[in-house]
């Protein structure tokens, strides 16, 4: 098997993988809710933005929010 190759530098701490840990046993038994609606989160991956989110708010290593290119809403005539 292929070993795992450690450059130095984590992209996310571990306190950023335990709370993305957290998140996804609490999507698994049913309890995890979504902030604003408080909706029941059933994507794995929501519950993945959600564990990450909390870990930025208590404020451990994670990298910034990927924002999308914003489009030119100025029109060339």
């Amino acid at each position: 098997m292929a070993e795992k190759k450690s450059s130095g530098k984590r992209k996310y701490s571990k306190k950023a993988g335990e709370s993305v840990e957290s998140a996804m046993h609490r999507k698994k038994s049913g309890t995890l809710r979504s902030g604003r609606s408080g909706k029941k989160v059933t994507s794995r991956k929501q519950a993945i933005a959600i564990g990450l989110s909390e870990a930025r708010e208590k404020g451990a290593k994670v990298p910034k929010k990927k924002t999308g290119a914003k489009k030119s809403s100025a029109k060339k005539s």
